[in-house]
């Protein structure tokens, strides 16, 4: 049964829903709290494709996935952060 709760953080009203008593707390609501409603996807957007994002992600995919695709993860994997990296070098460059 799925059940859902709010806490308050610092004027933040934070959503937590509990699935199989494991608690769960609204990455959305975190990200609204910081920049506002217009931006918040912005922020989820960006943090999950940086490298350590992803490395951890696949990370707990090999502990809990035993269907994870590996092969199909390095891909992934050696793509994320690529464009940051390329800007860097295009702003090193000039």
């Amino acid at each position: 049964m799925v059940k859902s709760k709010n806490i308050k953080i610092k004027d933040t009203v934070v959503s937590i829903t509990e699935l199989n008593k494991e608690d769960y707390i609204c990455l959305t609501d975190m990200a609204k709290a910081k920049t506002g409603d217009n931006r918040a996807a912005d922020i989820i957007k960006n943090w999950l494709r940086t490298r350590t994002t992803i490395e951890f992600l696949g990370t707990w995919e090999l502990l809990y996935n035993p269907d994870f695709k590996v092969v199909e993860f390095d891909h992934f994997k050696s793509e994320a952060g690529l464009l940051a990296r390329q800007q860097q070098n295009i702003n090193r460059k000039f």
